[in-house]
């Protein structure tokens, strides 16, 4: 017996809906109590109202994302990798009056009476589809693979991730580039590669960064000139993590703010709206510290809980999937949220650099929410078209 006549929209996961449902709640809290904390023009702004429309955008997406079938985005994935590859181009040629430079950095078109969309976003979503169907083909066509055949996936992994980490990595995003890293890292663990490749590959990654720190170590200039192509903001924050309390006016503010902000909440926290401790972009990329002062360690393990139960419901969902394609999917997906929530929580207390990375489904943000939204549209797009039988 099975359960084969069973339509895709009868097999939603509904777990992953709740988790959702959990996580807009909590962003919602949290970014009400973080408005008292925003600077005075800010203030009068409803974040709130802003993010829950964000959020009905967002199931819109995941709907849209479930009409088709998984398999269908072999069909379409060049397209969009296309269409994501030319967006950066266009932002980086952009004038600064759609274009403007924010933090440093030219990442977002300002679109007037829309907001701000942010295109390396969109991106993560567009590797993982074209990498996930790169891996897909090359897996049904070498069925019997030697090195070589391994050799060559790695090739063509190389090649479609370098462009867009390239193009965003120059703008300068930091943070957004080390996501496209983690990205390909789990596609290339669950591709079928050889571990003694994979191996090779992560010693060759720390070699790499080994000789940057020996480059910035011994020849400074060069590294700021032709490294960091002039841009030593990016280096202000590695000093600002470094010696954070040394530099507690200047670049090291924000995490001395943010750790200042988590350890007072202690146990329970202060209470919503409780913001003793002024803290810049508390409703974006700091919105963890706000969780953690106004609700303590039982607020902040409780988000974390949700997000340990996301990741869990992926993977399960990954495992499950009689398409092998639907696994790459997902597991290209676990490698963006995961590293995400470990780089924000991280630098929110100290353990990472800042890199501007923002907690999905939480911080404030169109672009990101609706990436992160589309992205669990396609895995349950995956789990919703995954055969069952009683016997499994």
């Amino acid at each position: 017996m099975n359960k084969e006549s069973r339509t895709p929209w009868q097999q939603i996961d509904y777990t992953i809906l709740f988790l959702i449902f959990l996580l807009l709640c909590i962003s919602i809290v949290a970014i009400h109590g973080a408005q008292p904390n925003l600077p005075v023009h800010l203030r009068d702004y409803n974040f709130v109202a802003r993010q829950i429309i964000y959020y009905i955008i967002g199931l819109v997406a995941i709907g849209f994302a479930m009409v088709i079938d998984f398999d269908r985005f072999k069909q379409i994935n060049w397209y969009l990798y296309g269409f994501g590859i030319f967006l950066l181009i266009a932002l980086k040629f952009a004038p600064k009056s759609i274009a403007p430079i924010k933090n440093g950095a030219k990442s977002w078109f300002d679109i007037k009476y829309f907001g701000s969309i942010q295109p390396s976003e969109f991106m993560k979503i567009f590797l993982i589809i074209t990498l996930s169907t790169i891996i897909a083909h090359h897996n049904e066509k070498y069925l019997k693979r030697g090195i070589r055949e391994d050799f060559i996936l790695v090739g063509k992994i190389a090649i479609v991730s370098f462009v867009p980490f390239a193009l965003i990595l120059t703008q300068p995003d930091l943070g957004t580039s080390l996501i496209i890293l983690a990205i390909v890292c789990s596609l290339l663990l669950v591709s079928g590669i050889r571990w003694r490749i994979l191996i090779g590959l992560f010693f060759a990654g720390i070699l790499g960064v080994f000789l940057l720190i020996f480059t910035f170590l011994r020849f400074p200039d060069f590294f700021i000139k032709f490294i960091l192509r002039g841009n030593e903001y990016q280096l202000d924050r590695i000093y600002g993590w470094l010696n954070p309390y040394e530099n507690a006016e200047g670049i090291g503010y924000q995490l001395v703010k943010a750790m200042t902000a988590i350890g007072s909440g202690q146990l329970s926290g202060k209470g919503i709206g409780s913001n003793n401790v002024y803290l810049p972009e508390s409703h974006t990329d700091f919105i963890f510290a706000i969780i953690g002062e106004q609700f303590g360690f039982i607020g902040t393990s409780i988000v974390i809980s949700v997000f340990f139960m996301l990741i869990y419901r992926i993977i399960h969902t990954s495992l499950e999937s009689n398409d092998p394609y639907g696994s790459y999917l997902c597991a290209g997906i676990i490698g963006m949220l995961t590293f995400q929530i470990f780089q924000n929580i991280g630098m929110n207390i100290g353990l990472l650099p800042i890199t501007g990375i923002p907690l999905p489904f939480i911080s404030f943000g169109g672009s990101s929410l609706l990436t992160s939204m589309l992205s669990l549209g396609v895995v349950l797009n995956v789990a919703s078209r995954t055969k069952k039988y009683m016997f499994d």
